[in-house]
């Protein structure tokens, strides 16, 4: 009877990230103020026949679509974190979303991009005060969006800032970064970042006549949106398909076992089941007396590892005997 046994034994498999609850809160805040201020420029720029409003406003749509993914991720995560129909929890929701919010993030790119080239080849009217008062407008508002969505460990794209567990070992930041968070931060950034451009070269153009460095600015912000949405698929991509994640987590591990003479790792696989939460399996071969159940709680203390499964085969000494099987 479970009643009777060690609750430690049992695995909840709820592998959501820290600060879920944070994160969800303040992604819908976003999304509410994005979401408010496309309202403003899509009805100002119908009301006063403002393209430049009415551009800016469909954009900050895409965003506040891509947001709402987001923060609907968080809410499916967490009210279905201890479904037993998810084997392993909803850890990788998020990165589901963020996955699916890089992809966004690219066809906004080459969208900008293509856009970019055609007022290349054919320039047109450009209302300079209106624009400059729509940019300063989305920068305020994506300034505000982006302290509010910013996280330390969010963000690990950011820095190569790395620090040590108590075990002494370096860890990189990217590998307990909720890609969520840093997704809905990455559209409030590349929104920040075509206001900023934009603002230069609408500036220029107005006191300079340099209409044709407006383009140039999209094109620069496209390509860079392009890389950060390429770099938020690759590391999304490699979760999703259960890449071995940790950094060095699994070498360790190896080491750590066959550091006792006799002991072999026949099989280990290492994978994030959430944010700055890892799964492991683990095969030993060994010719020592080993209990499966003492192996897994000694590397659970060692190690950041949620859910682990334990499996040694006990070889008998040269000479003879029968080996066993012992699995937890």
């Amino acid at each position: 009877m479970r009643g009777d046994a060690d609750e430690s034994w049992f695995e909840t498999h709820n592998f959501l990230g820290s600060q879920h609850e944070r994160h969800e809160r303040r992604t819908w805040m976003v999304v509410a103020l994005t979401a408010a201020t496309m309202v403003v420029e899509i009805v100002g720029g119908a009301w006063f026949n403002s393209m430049a409003l009415l551009a800016d406003g469909w954009h900050m749509a895409t965003h506040a679509g891509a947001m709402g993914l987001a923060a609907l991720a968080y809410r499916f995560a967490r009210r279905h974190a201890r479904n037993p129909r998810f084997t392993f929890g909803t850890g990788k929701v998020g990165d589901l979303a963020a996955y699916s919010s890089g992809i966004i993030l690219a066809v906004a790119a080459v969208m900008i991009g293509w856009e970019s080239l055609q007022r290349l080849a054919r320039p047109l009217p450009i209302a300079f005060d209106q624009a400059i008062l729509v940019a300063v407008l989305g920068l305020a508002v994506n300034i505000i969006s982006a302290g509010m969505l910013w996280t330390r460990h969010g963000h690990g794209h950011a820095h190569a800032d790395v620090h040590k567990h108590d075990h002494g070992h370096v860890h990189h930041h990217t590998h307990h970064a909720d890609h969520n968070i840093r997704a809905a931060f990455l559209h409030v950034v590349a929104d920040a970042m075509t206001s900023v451009l934009a603002i230069v070269a609408l500036v220029a153009g107005r006191w300079f006549g340099v209409v044709w460095l407006d383009p140039v600015m999209g094109l620069v912000g496209a390509v860079v949106i392009l890389h950060w949405s390429i770099g938020l698929m690759r590391d999304t991509g490699g979760i999703l398909l259960d890449m071995e994640a940790g950094g060095d987590l699994a070498a360790r591990i190896r080491t750590d076992i066959e550091s006792k003479e006799g002991d072999r790792v026949a099989d280990l696989h290492v994978w994030r089941v959430g944010p700055g939460h890892f799964a492991a399996i683990v095969a030993i071969v060994t010719r020592h007396a080993t209990d499966a159940g003492e192996l897994k709680m000694a590397l659970k203390e060692r190690y950041p590892l949620a859910h682990l499964t334990v499996e040694v085969l006990a070889t008998a000494p040269k000479g003879g005997g029968d080996s066993a099987l012992r699995e937890t």
